[in-house]
């Protein structure tokens, strides 16, 4: 039977365990196919070398091990923490034992510079000695953000490996945690930790050990907050966080402030804090939020929501309202990486489609933009147009690298891109929700039934998705679904109610969605059920309910016509432009796939015919999309007029050229050249006026 849902209850959801999800194909099985034989090991060559990143020497000269002086930065300790996340995905799924013998050496190390108080930060153990540095002196030395994905780490290899030596030394580092704060109760005020990574740290060390006090000690950090004098609005800490109604400031920092409490309200329910995160959330999506999924437009500046004697610098940060520059678009890395984690602890908290769809896009689009094909190379910033030549500096380079000084983000994609397929399902006691789609096997425990999901697909470029099962007949002790990482759990509730009347399978119906299918069949005797769908259900669930799962056939047929999407009015830098996508993916024009000068005389006739193509990018394939652009014909002597600031406009006609697109993420890997995904638009037809005209291809 189908229907149309928003919810199924108020039991929250939780993810699959990793053990229990894998892609067979597709995209997102070649990202973690290149992340584990390419860009882990990279990574990890990156941090063992003492003399580009100095963190693995940093922990052998706390250690001591050896002898030297702190070098490289701050948060590298933390980075280190976020790659090993990576190579504990990689390394079990990959089953390498020498990988995983290597980490339990790491840990070791580790282990033997962590000091007898369980404080564990290398700058501050090797600075003590010689009186270079003190701990906690100062909030950007992020010690606490260390701490967090420490815990956060220590917490995944314990689940994927059953080994509990790295949480041993988690669990001392949160001891000390929690003599500080309550030090700092009794002092009446805390300094805000930048970047908290130790809010979902501590969630994960709730989840995985059963044990409250760290449920809180999480509830103690967030409170906290509240007792900081003289805030800042770059850390999100300038006004109580109860009356926080718009995302401002620092955009790692306030995506990982609310995806921890949004972790809080998970385990425990507050009306008053799920409200703050309902207005900032919206803040962000309806007014901050870039196509690509893109946060954080500005790298420095004045808070917006400062005034003439409150000035207040931010930097990486959230600005005006509708602000979103293309050329200088910050959108650091790291910060739609939190996006993601808080869109999913958002879904699994309210099971609404609306933060899988914003989840999904920021995974398919700027994430992956991140990262090179070959995954060796990455962007800290991600902009959204590229131009031969700036008459100012960007902070950072206009291409990818190996090696960035500030190394955050390489070891914070690897992780998320090892761990992709935890996002693939989410489920409550009544069934299984989709969240990404991509082809799969899932193995899902309901109400003490154990059911293998199939799905076959070529999602994202195809829209046509399979669903078929294998059930394994009734298994006993449904597993507690606390024991995972934001909602991801080992299976199922204590509900049982299920087990005689199958279960629910919630299939989500993307915003993009401009008309599609579902059908469900029955594979024993032929019968069938299906339905139409349209705008009216984008952005929504459809439930299927499964009685026999071996016998059921599920079939969902999203068209994937390319599309037009123009900005908000105030969106200034996009005005009469227009971004072309087509089902979950932006594309982009960059410059060698138009024989044209600059890709600034490119003009996209609004009832332009894409044609999709396959196309291949590093010896990957991708989907691209092929068209004809106008460009308005120049006059004698016009093209010298180009540098001016001001000239004069001037209708000459238009000729046709033939272009390519591709996707955002798969730009920037055939060298430097102009990008954009604004572009200007006409109502003057590209069609052509004689011969055979073109048909789009659907696929």
């Amino acid at each position: 039977m189908i229907t149309d849902t928003t919810k199924s209850g108020n039991a929250k959801l939780w993810g699959l365990p990793y053990a229990d999800v894998e892609w067979t194909g597709g995209l997102y099985k070649e990202r973690f196919d290149t992340c584990a034989d390419s860009t882990v090991p990279h990574l990890q060559r990156m941090f063992e070398s003492s003399d580009i990143s100095h963190v693995l020497e940093n922990f052998k000269i706390a250690a001591g091990d050896a002898e030297g002086e702190f070098d490289g930065t701050v948060f590298g300790d933390g980075d280190f923490y976020k790659w090993m996340e990576s190579a504990v995905y990689t390394a079990v799924r990959r089953d390498n034992q020498e990988l995983l013998n290597r980490l339990e050496e790491y840990i070791d190390l580790i282990g033997r510079a962590q000091q007898a108080d369980g404080y564990i930060s290398t700058k501050q153990i090797i600075g003590e000695r010689s009186g270079k540095a003190a701990r906690l002196g100062d909030i950007n030395d992020f010690e606490v953000y260390n701490f967090g994905h420490l815990f956060t780490s220590a917490c995944l290899y314990y689940r994927l490996t059953g080994r509990d030596s790295f949480l041993q030394i988690a669990r001392g580092a949160a001891d000390y945690l929690e003599n500080l704060y309550a030090e700092a109760e009794k002092n009446g005020e805390v300094q805000t930790a930048v970047c908290p990574s130790h809010y979902m740290g501590l969630a994960e060390m709730y989840r995985t050990t059963g044990e409250r006090k760290y449920l809180d000690l999480l509830k103690k950090a967030i409170a906290l907050r509240d007792s900081v004098k003289e805030g800042m609005d770059d850390n999100q800490d300038s006004i109580p966080l109860r009356k926080h109604e718009k995302i401002i400031g620092h955009a790692v920092r306030a995506n990982y402030l609310y995806a921890g409490v949004a972790d809080l309200c998970l385990e425990e329910d507050d009306p008053e804090l799920a409200e703050v995160l309902h207005k900032v959330w919206k803040s962000l999506v309806t007014q901050k939020l870039y196509i690509t999924g893109g946060c954080g437009a500005l790298y420095n500046g004045a808070s917006p929501y400062g005034y003439f004697f409150k000035h207040q610098l931010v930097h990486q940060a959230y600005g005006y309202e509708y602000q979103l520059p293309n050329v200088t678009a910050y959108n650091e890395t790291c910060a739609s990486i939190g996006g993601v984690y808080w869109a999913w602890r958002m879904f699994c908290l309210e099971k609404k489609a609306e933060y899988a769809d914003v989840l999904e896009r920021m995974v398919l689009n700027v994430n992956m933009a991140g990262i090179s094909m070959n995954g060796k190379k990455f962007f800290y910033e991600n902009m959204l147009r590229r131009a031969h030549e700036l008459p100012y500096e960007l902070i950072w380079g206009q291409e990818r690298a190996e090696y960035i000084l500030s190394y955050c983000c390489p070891p914070n994609l690897a992780r998320l891109l090892s761990q992709l397929s935890e996002y693939a399902y989410a489920a409550d006691e009544s069934g299984i929700y989709t969240v990404l789609y991509g082809a799969s096997r899932a193995k899902v425990r309901l109400s003490g039934r154990t059911v293998t999901l199939i799905q076959e697909t070529g999602y994202p470029y195809d829209g046509k998705i399979r669903f078929t099962f294998e059930s394994e007949g009734e298994k006993d002790g449904a597993v507690d679904g606390k024991s995972g990482t934001a909602g991801k759990g080992n299976g199922a509730s204590d509900d049982k109610s299920g087990a005689e009347t199958g279960f629910v399978l919630y299939l989500r119906i993307p915003a993009w969605v401009r008309k599609g299918s579902l059908t469900v069949k029955n594979r024993r005797d032929g019968g069938m059920q299906a339905r139409e769908f349209g705008r009216a259900q984008a952005g929504s669930y459809v439930a299927v309910s499964v009685q026999n799962p071996e016998e059921t056939e599920v079939v969902l047929d999203f068209n994937m016509e390319a599309r037009l999407t123009c900005a908000h009015a105030m969106v200034e830098e996009d005005v009469n432009q227009v971004a072309v996508e087509r089902g979950p993916l932006v594309y982009c024009l960059e410059g060698m796939d138009a024989d044209i000068d600059t890709l600034d005389e490119l003009i996209l006739p609004s009832d332009i015919r894409l044609q999709p193509e396959e196309f291949e990018i590093e010896g990957r394939k991708v989907l691209s999309l092929r068209g004809d652009f106008l460009r308005r014909k120049s006059l004698p002597g016009e093209e010298a007029d180009r540098n001016a600031l001001y000239r004069d406009y001037v209708n000459s006609g238009y000729e046709t050229v033939p272009v390519r697109l591709i996707p955002y993420f798969a730009w920037d890997n055939r060298g430097l050249d102009e990008m954009r995904v604004w572009i200007p638009v006409t109502d003057v037809s590209g069609r052509p006026t004689t011969g055979e005209k073109k048909e789009h291809l659907k696929i």
